[in-house]
């Protein structure tokens, strides 16, 4: 199902470089934009709720603020039971409400709903991490205030946030009365059928224990308690009101609102402020009893600091984060504002203290209930390890950390090792729909995965050693137990009963992305272990003894990895999704209406698994992941082959098909992918932002701009770069850290540019080539030269076709065929014979007994294959060079006086014969072997395969064909295709000529904008 190009609604928000805002509040949209002014600092999450509360009657409310890692469980309930099915679930807890702040002027009550709104503005600052809201009411009674309100959550200081409500009196002088309240009770969504929300309903799951005032911190407190969990929580807020005459009111204390009043007396044209500061702190953190000490403590540090004092903190810690982080897109503001509020959200919530984590909705909202996912490794890691590796190393200890509850999983799952959950918040399985949820297995290979890009691009070998190398050898233990050596297939090593990244195909065997995925960590895991023995013997010893490691259980690994079986389909020339997926019957996306996606809220289960259909990327995906275990003609099949199977129902799939698209030269698909992925919630593409954002598409749009249009890879632990510039921007730049060097690259029409900006010296790989960067002037200490390369494409290489272009066989063929006909006795024309111009020799056969009656055997139709070309190759004899075709040896020496390679991509076996006889052979640098390919003409792999042998990129090639077959395999492989012939057939060509004394190399070099030299070899 080929997504739809994608076109920009409206804009919900207007397009702002460096915030996000609304400049009219609507009230229909409440709780969407509730979702996207959501402030965080990885722990605690607030939503975008206004001080005063929701009163509307047409749009709907989620008052949110959650701490990362604090849940509550509950039995799960099963209908019908089975043994190992998970016994609780854990839902992060929307927890007391410590914003509110009420105001009233002259005894009226401010409220959106009431009185006039003169103005109002709101305003997320992603530079100063403030949110802003200004609003100019006018109460019922006529008196008018400004209110200016500045909201955040400190990054510096984790238990902390922080409210500073400022009022004007503008047209009278009379009375404020403001009222700080914190709110225990918590109301719980209503239950949904929709899987990617909370289960909702039930019980409250905070219980209120007590509350009050302390006078000595000058701190209104509250604590709870978790129903099932037993964590106690204590909120607590201190204030300062800034007033010329201003006063405290009496308390209200007890019951589940508890609430401190303060009164000012204010003249006309007078600003009165209240400053609000705010706590969470749980035992889940620290010992109970510490809880009202550790939250006056920090209560009394913001006083200290003041709102201000925080701000500009906050600042400081922005401009070093944007420092590392920030991309810029030139001149496109949306997409410009779109990925620097997802890269905002994720540094908002994200987990940096190696106990917590990364949920799939962050702190924004209860979708999905606050759970970790593979999301974290394979989407926002990345992010992090390129930018800010010290995150990423607290997001892989919290995978340590819960270790032994995935030891624990393993064994109730009858395995060895260790299993990590398909969806948790403490390390333990949370997901209670099998088929999609533990049945995902595959995230102990992403887990690993993403431990070796870790370590890789930071050289962070002590965490290898401490932790990565114990969760490495459990997973791996897991693997060698759940998987065997087939004898149905020859001994492979098969793995069954698994589940890959596509929800829509289930508990299947040999899932490709899962055993290609594990291949790659058991090799891992293989070559830590020599590394541990070899390099850090104690270190080995201890955690040999730990963990009971016996001699030669890496060898088994190494042993498993080497015989993994990898299904692939010869006839198609893809690989299989798994056993068997190519077997079932396509979905009928035809007539599946609009209205009917995402296919898991509108189908049973069972109807979709019957189907090739995808929820999302899969062996794509492995492609992205394991680049260098394919070659460009298998990203080429297998892309085109699955795309169109693909609805992206999950949010986690159109950036993956952006960095492929943009790898396989297809930046249209690619920017539209992207266009869809960075603007998800700002546009609210999926219709879902009010139940929280979407963490793992924020990430993913990074990739898709670092990955895709950038071409970054890491191989071996060199940073490797295919960068393209889609024709929609003039130019865009991104920054990594990789090793303790800060790289810049900025990739414009004509050229990319490196500048290391940080570290010592750094060895890159740019389309290939190794560039050396070097480090600041030791004098002057300024960045180095920048590194310049160009990148506009410029051609390498001519690829040419044989017959009909080079020479006319065509003729010679005939005449064979025609005689094995006559043999045989069946018909043949040149009608026919037309059909058989660029297909291969065994497809010619096939075309040629199309009318006869006899079932020919496959030793037979060999032999007659072989028959008709003794009786060609006799007839080549005849070959000089007086056949090469008119123009061609003028263009072959006008190629060669520019440096430009040639090529020949031929289905013909007796090429290199022709070109003999031709005498041309020597002008020719490399030809495709046709008997070693997989598949023919029209498919891209001929062209490809001598565009390899050339050692040249296939954008900068150009081929030359006269059959439409041969044009077709000449745009699949991404190149200029010139057509030689008529148009009738040849109309897809760049350019078209109707014989090939048209061709010269002035024609060749302007398909690229290029009248000059081209590419000197």
């Amino acid at each position: 199902m080929k997504m739809k190009p994608y076109e920009h609604p409206p804009a919900l928000y207007p397009y702002r470089e460096w915030s996000l805002g609304e400049d009219t509040y609507e009230e229909e949209h409440n709780q969407r934009s509730e979702s996207v002014f959501s402030l965080g600092n990885g722990y605690i999450g607030m939503r975008g709720n206004f001080e005063e509360g929701y009163h509307g009657t047409a749009g709907t409310t989620v008052a949110g603020n959650y701490l990362n890692g604090f849940y509550d469980s509950e039995p799960i309930v099963y209908p019908e039971g089975a043994y190992g099915l998970p016994a609780v679930n854990q839902s992060m807890l929307n927890v007391t409400e410590a914003r509110i702040i009420g105001l009233e002027i002259e005894g009226h009550t401010f409220r959106m709903d009431s009185g006039k709104v003169h103005s109002f503005r709101r305003r997320l600052d992603m530079q100063t991490g403030l949110l802003h809201r200004e609003v100019e009411w006018e109460s019922p009674a006529g008196h008018r205030v400004k209110l200016a309100i500045r909201r955040m959550v400190c990054l510096r200081h984790k238990h902390l946030a922080a409210v500073d409500y400022a009022v004007t009196a503008l047209n009278f002088a009379g009375t404020l009365q403001f009222v700080s309240a914190l709110d225990g009770e918590i109301r719980r969504a209503e239950a949904s059928a929709d899987p990617r929300l909370g289960s909702g309903g039930g019980e409250p799951s905070l219980l209120p224990e007590d509350s009050g005032y302390d006078e000595a911190a000058g701190m209104l407190w509250m604590r709870q308690r978790t129903r099932h969990t037993r964590f106690a929580l204590l909120t607590a807020a201190s204030h300062r009101l800034q007033a010329a005459s201003g006063r405290a009111l009496e308390r209200q204390l007890g019951g589940q609102r508890i609430s401190a009043g303060y009164t000012a007396e204010v003249q006309r044209g007078e600003t009165v402020i209240l400053t609000k500061y705010i706590t969470y702190h749980t035992s889940k953190d620290y010992p109970e009893e510490e809880l009202r000490d550790r939250s006056a403590g920090v209560l009394e540090m913001a006083e200290r600091c003041g709102f201000n004092g925080l701000a500009n903190e906050q600042r400081a810690y922005l401009d070093r984060f944007w420092a590392h982080t920030d991309v810029e897109i030139k001149d496109d503001p949306a997409l410009q504002q779109g990925i620097r509020f997802n890269l905002f959200q994720l540094l908002q919530s994200t987990g940096r203290d190696g106990v917590t984590n990364i949920a799939a909705k962050g702190l924004t909202g209860e979708g999905y209930e606050g759970h970790y996912f593979w999301d974290t490794e394979m989407y926002m890691l990345p992010f992090f390890t390129y930018t800010q590796p010290e995150t990423a190393r607290k997001l892989l200890e919290f995978r340590y950390a819960t270790l032994g509850k995935a030891r624990e999983r393993a064994a109730e799952l009858s395995q060895k090792g260790a299993l990590y959950p398909w969806r948790t918040i403490d390390g333990s399985e949370n997901s209670a729909y099998f088929p999609a949820g533990t049945a995902q297995a595959h995230i102990n290979a992403d887990i690993a995965y993403a431990i070796k890009q870790y370590v890789q691009a930071t050289g962070d070998v002590d965490f290898l050693v401490s932790q990565g190398a114990e969760i490495l050898f459990e997973t791996s233990r897991f693997w060698a137990d759940l998987g065997f050596f087939n004898p149905a297939r020859g001994g492979a090593f098969c793995i069954n009963g698994i589940t890959g990244p596509d929800e829509y195909t289930a508990i299947v065997n040999n899932n490709a992305y899962t055993n290609l995925m594990v291949q790659d960590q058991l090799n891992y895991a293989y070559e830590t272990s020599l590394l541990l023995e070899r390099e850090y013997p104690s270190d080995y010893e201890r955690l040999r003894q730990g963990i009971g490691l016996i001699d030669r259980e890496a060898e088994m690994w190494k042993e498993a990895a080497d015989r993994m079986f990898i299904p692939f389909d010869d006839e198609l020339g893809i690989y299989a999704q798994d056993d068997t997926f190519l077997s079932k019957e396509k979905w009928d996306f035809e007539h599946t209406p609009a209205d009917k996606y995402p296919l898991l809220l509108h189908f049973h289960p069972l109807v979709i698994y019957r189907h090739q259909v995808l929820k999302q990327a899969d062996l794509v995906m492995a492609m992205f992941l394991l680049g260098d275990k394919f070659r460009l003609v298998d990203k080429i099949r297998n892309y085109q082959y699955y795309e169109p199977l693909t609805t992206h129902d999950s949010s986690l799939s159109p950036c993956i098909h952006s960095i492929i698209s943009a790898e396989i030269g297809d930046l249209a698909a690619a920017y539209g992918y992207f266009d869809r992925t960075v603007r998800m919630d700002l546009d609210d593409i999926n219709r879902n932002a009010k139940d929280g954002l979407h963490m793992a598409a924020m990430a993913g749009s990074w990739m898709s701009i670092v990955n895709g249009f950038g071409g970054l890879r890491q191989l071996g632990g060199i940073l490797c770069f295919d960068p393209a510039l889609p024709e929609q921007w003039q130019s865009f730049r991104f920054k990594v850290t990789a090793r303790g060097r800060l790289l810049d690259v900025f990739i414009g029409s004509e050229a990319v540019v490196y500048t290391l900006l940080e570290g010592e010296e750094l060895q890159i790989r740019h389309r290939g080539q190794p560039v050396l960067l070097l480090p600041q002037q030791p004098v002057l200490l300024l960045p180095q030269q920048p590194v310049s390369l160009p990148l506009a494409r410029q051609l390498e290489a001519v690829i040419f076709d044989l017959d009909g272009v080079i020479t006319d066989t065509a003729e010679l063929h005939y005449q064979a065929w025609q005689a094995l006909a006559d043999e045989l006795g069946i018909p043949f024309s040149r009608a026919k014979n037309e059909r058989l111009k660029g297909v291969s020799r065994k497809e010619s056969l096939d075309i040629v007994l199309e009318d006869s009656p006899l079932p020919w055997t496959d030793a037979e139709r060999l032999a007659l294959a072989e028959k008709k070309n003794a009786s060609y190759r006799q007839q080549l004899e005849q070959l000089s060079p007086a056949d090469v075709l008119p123009g061609i040896l003028e263009l072959l020496d006008s190629l060669a006086q520019r440096g430009i390679a040639c090529g020949l991509a031929s289905a013909s076996l007796n090429a290199p014969l022709i070109l003999q006889r031709l005498g041309i052979a020597s002008r020719f640098q490399a030809i495709a072997d046709p008997a070693a390919l997989q598949k023919g003409k029209p498919d891209a792999e001929i062209f490809l395969t001598a565009a390899e042998l050339l050692g040249v990129p296939p954008r900068n090639c150009i081929g030359i064909e006269d059959a439409a077959a041969g044009i077709a395999a000449i745009k699949a492989a991404g190149m200029q295709a010139v057509g030689v012939g008529s148009p009738e057939q040849l109309g897809a060509a760049d350019l078209l000529l109707t014989s090939t004394t048209e061709l010269t190399v002035e024609k060749l070099l302007a398909l690229f904008g290029d009248s000059g030299q081209g590419k000197r070899r």
